[in-house]
């Protein structure tokens, strides 16, 4: 006879089940490493115990491939993919790790004079102590005055500068400070559609409603008010729209907003009474002739105090992207703007049950936003590495859409900015049915196939959300010119070989 605990859980039985645990961590899904990721890294497994049989027999037995490694071009991964690391800021994360290297004489003096300064504002002199919750405090000035001159001298204070695990980190915090109310009043969250896929699991975390809005994808991925406000007056029927999410430049899609359409949506924001969220962690990549990268914030204060005054607004940068792309040292920042300040003390309090971010990451953050300047040893190396990145990636963003619209059955728009192209793949009804069949949504039946026969890791574009009816992958333009231009051409191949099959 079993007996029950005072909980209702059976003597013997898991506490925690899949009928117990939170319904809605089950509700989250990440398509960045989702279940076409774990098969890739199956695979390279595989591939790793064929090599290794072959060196030792007797070994556990892999499977053969048509290909000798996986190309993971699915997440936004800069080092991974090959990208050197910047001279600067590795030479000064090193003298703060160890700090007996300011005795070498290899370092320039601009490097030891960086890691006194992290070093002098650490407890202890050491990386390896707490800092502050919000930051450490010479870092969130400097933050602010890389600010200020990215937005042409607009005032920012440090004291609404917060350092953050990465910017998803900053991203779920201003979330969670938002989501509130039960049944028609439970908070409304707009966000594009395609997404960064985030976002969309932030939601599902916090319980929040999601309220898409589709970009134009024949109008290279722009944002249009008129949707805005569709998606808005529908949402209303059932939740509470109160926050409006913005990714510039995009991802997954590569857009680069203009000026005209960031002032419409900071309008929008302000007649809807909605908070804005502005994730600029692309700011620096920006490639198409004609476009340019303007902050939500500078935006916002030169329409003037009607706006400037009212709306309310949390801005987010991070050392992962860019020409850095040091995604593993986890730094990051947001800017709050306008946030009531009884408000802004729980928010203080929210962070600080967390400690701190990563003190590395706050290190490196300041090097980003406080670079070598033009009179110091180090500057020339640095700028020289700057641009070749940032041209690099210039030159396969133009060379991943100008390879991909030669393809029959492949639409690509171009790559104005960010890291990743998002091209519309016209797929036969026969494999669509074939998908259907198996269980799964037509791409992610084309990209896992495209992995077990060619070896290249995509994310389905249903992962990000697209219009019913279409279809897309999205693709990292971040693997060396060459590994791409193989990549291009065995994504054209394996194209025409899967249309045809199901034609």
């Amino acid at each position: 006879m079993s007996r029950e605990a005072t909980n209702g859980v059976p003597c013997g039985a898991r506490v925690l089940t899949l009928d117990t645990m939170n319904p809605n961590v089950r509700r989250v899904e990440y398509a960045v490493r989702g279940p076409i990721v774990q098969r890739a890294v199956q695979i390279e497994k595989e591939l790793r115990e064929v090599t290794f049989k072959t060196r030792r027999p007797g070994t556990t037995r892999g499977v053969k491939k048509p290909f000798t490694e996986v190309i993971k071009a699915n997440i936004g991964d800069a080092h991974a993919m090959g990208q050197r690391p910047i001279t600067f800021f590795r030479q000064v994360l090193a003298l703060c790790s160890y700090p007996e290297l300011l005795e070498d004489n290899k370092f320039p003096e601009d490097a030891k004079k960086r890691a006194r300064r992290i070093l002098d504002a650490c407890g202890g002199h050491s990386l390896g102590a707490y800092s502050a919750s919000q930051g450490i405090e010479c870092i969130r000035q400097d933050v602010a005055r890389y600010i200020e001159r990215r937005d042409g001298g607009i005032s920012s204070n440090p004291d609404n500068i917060y350092l953050s695990t990465g910017a998803s980190d900053a991203i779920v915090t201003i979330l969670k400070m938002l989501v509130c109310g039960e049944g028609r009043d439970r908070t409304g969250v707009m966000i594009s559609i395609p997404q960064y896929p985030l976002y969309s699991a932030a939601l599902a975390d916090l319980g929040a409603v999601q309220i898409s809005y589709y970009l134009e994808e024949e109008s290279c991925w722009s944002l249009n008010v008129t949707e805005l406000r569709r998606a808005l007056n529908e949402a209303k029927q059932h939740c509470k729209p109160r926050v409006l999410c913005i990714i510039n430049p995009g991802n997954p899609t590569g857009q680069v907003q203009s000026r005209q359409c960031i002032e419409d949506v900071i309008r929008f924001a302000k007649e809807e009474h909605l908070f804005l969220m502005a994730d600029e962690v692309y700011q620096d990549n920006v490639y198409a002739d004609g476009c340019k990268f303007h902050s939500f914030k500078k935006v916002l204060f030169e329409m003037g105090p009607e706006f400037s005054s009212k709306v309310e607004m949390a801005s987010f940068h991070s050392t992962s992207k860019c020409y850095m792309g040091e995604c593993g040292f986890r730094g990051g920042y947001m800017e709050v703007i306008n946030m009531d300040p009884q408000v802004k003390a729980q928010l203080t309090k929210l962070v600080s049950v967390r400690l701190c971010p990563p003190v590395p990451g706050q290190a490196l953050l300041d090097l980003v936003v406080n670079p070598p300047q033009p009179d110091e040893p180090s500057y020339s190396t640095f700028m020289k590495e700057r641009k070749a990145v940032l041209a690099d990636l210039a030159e396969k963003a133009r060379l991943t859409e100008e390879i991909f619209n030669t393809v029959p059955g492949i639409t690509c728009n171009p790559v104005q900015g960010a890291m990743y192209t998002f091209p519309r793949i016209a797929l036969p009804q026969k494999a669509i049915d074939k998908a259907k069949e198996q269980g799964l949504v037509p791409d992610m039946f084309y990209c896992m196939r495209l992995l077990e026969e060619e070896g290249i890791c995509l994310v389905p574009g249903s992962g990000f959300g697209q219009k019913e009816g279409t279809f897309h992958f999205r693709m990292t333009i971040l693997p060396p010119t060459e590994k791409l231009k193989v990549v291009l051409q065995k994504i054209r191949d394996f194209h025409l070989k899967f249309t045809q099959e199901f034609s």
